[in-house]
């Protein structure tokens, strides 16, 4: 029997690829692994497992998984969904893709993506797409403060090629996940940063707006140019998991400073008088769509539009 050390690149119901030195190889979860009620996805594309792999016909199964140096997660979305989930394990970096029209920039849910990045230590890029269908200027306009907060910021067009280049030198030597709402554009961009690929591409649907679901299993992509990258299904809601509303300021950037100058060290930043968020906002330094996403999650509010 040979034990190999290999990266999960490929999961759908219930097995998994591995990508070892001999080789891809698929395998089931050892049943040892799955006792007691499961919190969260025990395996997760992303992850380094040890696969024992007997040959001879008999089933590969994974024997062990090694503890994630980060991932990204959301609260799964169905009823009483006390669960985590995995959407990518391990990455080095998180690319948050968002159209600027056809559908319409969902902020909220950015911001939502860039708060389990802060919690996580995940580095975060926004990439702007569909800036053919508004043009720079308004693009701009939609996405601008963000780069002013420290993220990387990155304007694509899979039509005209605007940031490819660049999201190909962002993509290069380290292991990737593109994420954000159905119809924004992914997998188009994968299928020009990547060419070869030939990934299908669905269409926004024009009676709401939305886009359909394309991609419909998770996978990681071997990048020509080293590296991989994950192209994750569309998501219609992100619960944020594992993070207490007391938290939340200071997975903020342009909050998180501010806070100390608050008069009462359990400011919501809501009503309390001597709120230096409040203020900041009021000045016009700190964003107030962003201050608004702060108050929507500290109340609770989910994000299923």
């Amino acid at each position: 029997m040979t034990i190999s050390r290999g990266l999960v690149v490929h999961s759908q119901s219930g097995f998994y690829t591995v990508e070892t030195d001999h080789g891809h190889i698929v395998a089931r979860l050892r049943g040892r692994l799955k006792k007691g009620r499961a919190t969260g996805d025990i395996v997760a594309l992303g992850d380094w497992v040890e696969v024992a792999h007997p040959g001879g016909g008999v089933e590969a199964m994974i024997e062990s998984v090694e503890p994630r140096s980060r991932a990204l997660v959301r609260q799964d979305p169905r009823p009483n969904g006390l669960y985590e989930q995995v959407i990518v394990a391990n990455p080095d970096q998180a690319l948050f893709v968002f159209a600027c029209a056809q559908p319409a920039p969902r902020l909220r849910m950015l911001d939502r993506f860039l708060v389990i990045a802060e919690a996580q230590h995940i580095p975060a890029v926004v990439v702007a797409n569909k800036i053919d269908v508004v043009g720079l200027e308004i693009a701009r306009e939609q996405f601008g403060h963000y780069a002013e907060l420290g993220y990387g910021l990155v304007y694509t067009s899979a039509v005209d090629g605007t940031g490819v280049d660049e999201l190909r030198r962002l993509l290069k030597g380290k292991l990737s996940v593109l994420a954000g709402p159905s119809g924004v554009g992914k997998t188009s961009l994968m299928n020009v940063v990547e060419t070869g690929l030939d990934l299908r591409v669905g269409e926004v649907q024009e009676s709401s707006g939305k886009g359909r679901h394309t991609t419909v299993e998770r996978r990681l992509f071997k990048l020509a140019g080293g590296g991989y990258v994950a192209d994750t299904p569309g998501l219609k809601a992100l619960a944020l998991w594992d993070i207490e509303p007391e938290e939340l300021d200071g997975y903020f950037p342009e909050l998180r400073e501010l806070i100390h100058g608050c008069q009462f060290r359990s400011c919501h930043h809501f009503e309390e008088p001597g709120c230096a968020v409040r203020a900041a906002v009021e000045a016009g330094t700190v964003h107030p769509a962003r201050y608004e996403s702060y108050k929507l999650l500290r109340q609770g509010a989910r994000d299923d539009a």
